[in-house]
């Protein structure tokens, strides 16, 4: 198949996804003056108005004066607390969560010192800990406001696929979860693994669903079947991750998002991947990967239940009043 006609078969297919989703999403076009962020393309605001307590569930603080993980892969500039307030501006969240990156290793004390600098009662922190932490130092870090452990086995670390069994059972007695950031290959070669293991799963970036088969690969129709188990979440972040078909609009991973939608709009959750630090030449538009999102959502319904309702519940953020 040609690629011109993929990307029409794509977006013909992402259309008819979202034409089974219910009433449509209305935009609603933001008047608020335009302000440009750090790490993102573009100023403009986005055309769809979050609602009250849109959480960013996915983003990340950079700080050179923080000790560097041994082998880290990832070395982006500083990202401050400070920068990411203007991205909440722009977009109009409200609540985060901030997930420790590959480059600090267990050393979380940048990002629960950012928690307290945005406001800690509306930020929730996903931290990386030695497989054999101790129950005193799991409790202080909840005390944090530490909600899971991160396994980002796509990269140098500490925690590995084996690490999932014994850390799994005790992050479930704590009312944590395990996020999980795995390449395609590695969800096929551990579905057993993943499937045994007790409490919540959450996969970042559309659980890295490879291009272009999609919906049809089997790293997908693993994951959509752990999801149909109950105790999956995936986050609509990251786009970019698995898109062959790119910037502005990665229509092919939409695809995936829209798919997810129609499952199981009560386990998923959206994150900005703020400041995108995969994305080291050119970083995307913001604002722009917040519509689609918004559209990937097809409703307002969906909408706030994504960005408000589903955060709520898996990092125990209080409900919002209708």
């Amino acid at each position: 198949m040609g690629r011109a006609n993929f990307v029409a078969l794509a977006m013909l297919t992402r259309r008819t996804i979202l034409a089974g989703l219910g009433a449509s999403l209305v935009p609603h076009v933001a008047t608020a003056q335009a302000e440009e962020v750090r790490w993102s393309s573009g100023s403009g605001k986005p055309r769809f108005i979050a609602p009250a307590g849109a959480t960013d569930c996915h983003f990340h603080t950079y700080d050179k004066t923080y000790p560097l993980m041994k082998g880290a892969t990832l070395l982006p500039e500083d990202a401050l607390p400070d920068d990411y307030r203007a991205l909440q501006r722009r977009i109009g969240t409200t609540r985060g969560v901030i997930i420790q990156p590959s480059t600090y290793g267990i050393d979380n004390r940048l990002q629960i010192a950012s928690r307290q600098a945005l406001g800690a009662e509306n930020f929730r922190v996903i931290a990386v800990v030695a497989e054999d932490i101790s129950d005193v130092d799991l409790r202080r870090l909840d005390e944090q406001g530490v909600r899971g452990v991160r396994f980002n086995l796509g990269f140098p670390g500490v925690l590995t696929v084996e690490s999932l069994k014994p850390l799994a059972p005790r992050l479930a007695d704590l009312g944590w979860h395990c996020q999980i950031n795995m390449r395609p290959k590695q969800i096929e070669d551990h579905a057993d693994l993943l499937a045994s293991l007790p409490g919540r799963l959450v996969f970042d970036h559309l659980a890295q669903v490879p291009q272009p088969a999609g919906v049809e690969s089997a790293p997908y129709k693993i994951i959509r079947g752990l999801i149909d188990r109950g105790k999956t979440w995936v986050k609509l972040s990251g786009p970019y991750v698995s898109s062959k078909q790119g910037a502005p609009d990665y229509a092919d991973a939409g695809v995936v998002a829209a798919a997810y939608v129609k499952a199981a709009p009560e386990r998923l959750v959206w994150g900005s991947d703020w400041p995108h630090p995969s994305e080291r030449d050119s970083k995307p538009d913001d604002a722009r990967l917040f519509d689609l999102f918004a559209q990937c959502a097809g409703s307002d319904v969906v909408f706030k239940r994504i960005l408000v309702d589903n955060p709520a519940e898996l990092y125990g953020f209080p409900k919002v009043a209708p």
